[in-house]
């Protein structure tokens, strides 16, 4: 009964606020230079709206969640013939056996067997020995060596990586450096000594003519 008087309450505070939202519709358009009749019952019309959407929203009964009673925790000992049976005492763990550390034997050190340096193998017969090189040649400008018998702009590109520019440095060569430079002139080995490269040299050091200098 309560709940009813309630309920009615609220729904009557909501339709006189609905119709105060009509009553201010119905002035706002009679300001609007509409008939008193039309006003009055666009704001008939808004009030009803209104007061029936507010009802519907605040006025609605709220539905009521029943809850089961609390029901109190069965006491897990069992009753048999009316007589409370004792739980069981408690059994005493076993009490649980390390296993023994197993001894490892440590592996005996290995000797370690002295590292004797390597010998160095001698260089090939014939090898020679290197000649005296230069890292640019001097005065600016290298010697045109395609005027020595035998050599070419391949030939001339490879003894300038060697380090050789100058007519003078292949006249001194000695016998071991002619057979080093022979033996390291790649793809042209053995062409110093075909085509006598010193003898050519020292004539053009000199000043001299060569059949390829002409």
């Amino acid at each position: 009964m309560a709940e009813t008087s309630k309920d009615m309450g609220c729904a009557l505070k909501l339709w006189i606020a609905a119709a105060v939202v009509g009553f201010v519709v119905m002035v706002f358009l009679l300001l609007g230079d509409l008939s008193w009749l039309a006003a009055m019952f666009v704001g008939l019309v808004a009030a009803i709206l209104v007061g029936m959407f507010l009802t519907w929203l605040i006025c609605r009964p709220a539905e009521r969640v029943r809850t089961a009673p609390a029901t109190e925790p069965v006491d897990p000992v069992a009753l048999v013939s009316g007589t409370a049976v004792p739980e069981p005492a408690p059994q005493p763990k076993a009490r649980a056996v390390e296993p023994a550390p197993i001894a490892t034997a440590e592996p005996a050190p290995v000797p370690v067997a002295a590292m004797e340096p390597a010998a160095e193998t001698p260089g090939a017969a014939g090898e020679g020995i290197r000649p005296a090189a230069l890292t640019a040649p001097r005065g600016g400008g290298a010697d045109d060596l395609k005027m020595i018998k035998g050599v070419g702009p391949k030939l001339e590109q490879l003894l300038h990586e060697l380090g050789f520019y100058h007519f003078d440095q292949v006249a001194g060569w000695s016998k071991d450096e002619v057979a080093w430079v022979d033996q390291n002139l790649k793809g042209f080995k053995g062409r110093v000594t075909r085509d006598d490269w010193v003898a050519q040299a020292k004539r053009l050091a000199e000043g001299g003519e060569t059949a390829f200098s002409k």
